[in-house]
């Protein structure tokens, strides 16, 4: 590993970065965050090497099953039992994780390799320990509450992927630390954690700070990220980066979920769940003030949306539904899947959010990828840095003065008894909008649509307020042919009266496509 040919004369020292074999225990070493970002830019100065995979063919043979029971044993995890805040519990090799991390601990400035040792887990079948060497390594660690209610709060695994299951306790979605040429196909590059730094905290300190060596072939970065639970979990991130070659699609703060269906898109005989999501939507607050909501989908093909700014001010994947009844899933608990919102720290200068909806048929696949994209990181030898807050989180932690959107729906165009008039490409959107200045208004206040489409025209725009509710609904069809080149429609939606917009902005990008003419067929392709 690139790692370990630059021992000896990194601005870290001689420093064993490796970490995974018992002989790598040895004396303490300086350690502090300047040296590594500067050992992360010598790296990027060096031809990369790629990690070599470690015993492989064992990895392979053990199969899932076997690496199922593996556990770990709770009290010998790192600070088990003692007055420290939080225990680390340390993940192992499988076949999708297989290249072992460093991991290091560092006490008054002194860090020391933390060793692999196949007593820190309880294996069910004997004959896996037996086969297990006694170098093989980490996959990665998760911090455990030991102060309060003994909860697993946060976890590093696999590439540079980590996650949390925030306030309400059901993980869900993943971030990462960078994003390269994703969208791109087999042409996306995932950079790893190589190495980590855990700092241990004092005894009444309310939070952990991580330092995180980042190594792929295009970049290499140094990150610090004090990370802390007060109810929701909140980490604070500082990135230098480093690249070696230039890059189509850079993304800062990637954030990575699953959307299948929902009310949006549901079509009847699916799944025996009305709605299955991690996310619905992605919520954006930009430079310029405006409040965006975009429904998330599940598109016919790839679809890439770029919102342009400069300075964002926060974006995110939400689970803004938190209703059980519309998930019907008691154990996997879509309603309690967190919401992550970025909180840009300093300015980031010009970009673009981008959003990547990849198609699927099932719920093990994200499909969903949200990051920031600056401008020119289609140069060599570009150095950045990227301040910002996650917040794993019920409800975004800045929500907007304007009314929400609450749900999106979309069916036949036209009204009932007329559905056969319409085009088959034609299509009825329906969006629920709740909160904010809408708050009071009398059920027969005179509210307008502000409605763009890319391609077509709107029909029928209106308004109404739900009855013994809080939200108020737009209905509007879109209707058109085909766009050139086959391109979705994007629309944009906001509620307004006067020149006073009530509402947060709603987007969405429209395949048109031929809905059924009835909910069961023995065909449904002749619709």
């Amino acid at each position: 590993m690139s790692t370990t040919a630059l021992a000896g004369v990194s601005a870290l020292g001689a420093w064993p970065l490796l970490g995974h074999g018992a002989d790598d225990a040895g004396d303490n070493r300086p350690f502090s965050f300047d040296g590594l970002i500067a050992h992360a830019r010598q790296l990027a100065g060096q031809p990369y090497q790629k990690p070599a995979v470690r015993h492989e063919k064992l990895l392979n043979d053990l199969g899932y099953d076997a690496f199922m029971g593996i556990h770990t044993r709770k009290k010998k995890a790192l600070w088990a039992g003692s007055d420290q805040p939080f225990a680390v519990e340390f993940f192992h090799l499988d076949q999708n994780a297989r290249q072992p991390v460093a991991i290091h601990v560092v006490e008054n400035g002194q860090a020391r390799p933390f060793a692999y040792d196949p007593e820190l887990f309880r294996y069910d079948d004997p004959d896996v320990a037996r086969k297990l060497p006694d170098d093989l390594g980490f996959a990665g660690f998760r911090l455990v509450d030991q102060r309060g209610d003994g909860m697993e709060w946060l976890a590093f695994k696999g590439a540079s992927y980590f996650r949390s299951p925030g306030g309400l306790d059901q993980y869900g979605l993943s971030a990462r630390g960078i994003a390269v040429d994703t969208g791109y196909g087999e042409d996306e590059q995932f950079p790893r954690f190589s190495a980590y730094w855990l700092i241990q905290p004092q005894t009444n300190d309310d939070s952990i700070t991580i330092c995180a060596l980042l190594e792929g072939k295009d970049i290499t970065g140094a990150y610090r990220m004090r990370c802390r639970r007060p109810g929701d979990v909140i980490m604070d991130i500082e990135s230098h980066l480093f690249q070696r070659t230039a890059v189509r699609r850079l993304g800062i703060a990637p954030l990575t979920s699953m959307f299948w269906f929902s009310e949006t898109n549901a079509r009847r005989g699916i799944d025996w769940r009305p709605e299955i999501h991690d996310s619905d939507g992605l919520a954006i607050a930009n430079g310029r003030g405006e409040r965006i909501w975009r429904a998330l989908d599940n598109p016919p093909r790839t679809q890439y949306s770029a919102f342009m700014d400069e300075n964002p001010r926060g974006f995110g994947l939400l689970q803004r539904d938190r209703d059980f009844d519309h998930y019907q899933d008691a154990d996997v608990g879509f309603e309690r899947r967190p919401s992550l919102w970025v909180e840009p720290r300093g300015d980031w200068g010009r970009g673009h959010v981008g959003l990547l909806e990849l198609p699927t048929d099932e719920e093990i696949y994200d499909n969903i990828n949200a990051f920031w994209v600056p401008d020119a990181s289609d140069a060599p030898d570009r150095s950045w840095r990227f301040d910002y807050r996650l917040s794993w989180c019920a409800e975004e932690p800045h929500p907007p003065q304007l009314a929400r959107v609450v749900a999106t729906r979309t069916g036949r165009a036209g009204a009932p008894g007329n559905y056969d008039k319409q085009s088959v490409l034609a299509r009825k959107f329906v969006i629920d909008f709740e909160g904010g200045p809408l708050r009071g208004l009398d059920d027969d206040s005179k509210l307008e649509l502000r409605i763009d489409a890319s391609h077509g025209e709107i029909v029928n725009p209106y308004t109404v307020k739900i009855k013994d509710t809080a939200r108020w609904r737009a209905f509007f069809d879109w209707s058109g042919e085909l766009p050139p080149a086959d391109e979705p429609v994007g629309l944009r939606c906001a509620m307004v009266r006067g020149d006073e917009t009530l509402t947060e902005t709603w987007a969405f990008s429209y395949f048109p496509q031929a809905l059924p003419r009835r909910l069961s067929s023995e065909d449904d392709s002749n619709a």
